[in-house]
């Protein structure tokens, strides 16, 4: 679409068509993936249901000592949060990625963190500053 990788799916609640970009991170895992599996079905990895992942991400989590439970639902809010907003993503397009029909869904997991909350008002701050020298001159 715009010379990057983009990943074109449905989502499996609605069967909505969703395209999203894909991060050099991902494409890294992605890589290094296919160059030990067989694409079969135009899938590149193997479906596995919500039931199953919550399985794996239980014994993934006891394996490695970690007293928390870790569920899809809690990988996709830690994703919102931590992953996308923390880093100045804007909620419309954390939506979109979510696949919300409605951005008042995604500002339930989007609870903005303090230290966001600061980075935000800093760069408010800034920018009122630089207009005022600007209007001043």
């Amino acid at each position: 679409m715009d010379g990057n990788d983009w990943i074109y799916t449905k989502r499996e609640k609605n069967q909505q068509s969703v395209k999203i970009p894909l991060l050099n991170s991902a494409k890294l895992i992605l890589n290094e993936y296919l160059a030990t599996q067989s694409i079969e079905n135009r899938k590149v990895f193997p479906v596995i249901s919500n039931q199953k992942i919550n399985k794996y991400l239980k014994e993934i989590m006891k394996a490695i000592g970690v007293r928390k439970q870790i569920t899809f639902h809690s990988a996709r809010h830690t994703f919102a949060t931590t992953v996308t907003l923390s880093n100045g993503v804007p909620i419309e397009t954390i939506s979109k990625i979510l696949g919300h029909s409605k951005l008042s869904t995604t500002q339930i997991y989007a609870r903005v963190q303090e230290n966001k909350l600061s980075s935000d008002i800093s760069k408010l701050d800034q920018m009122i500053g630089e207009k005022r020298k600007f209007n001043s001159n």
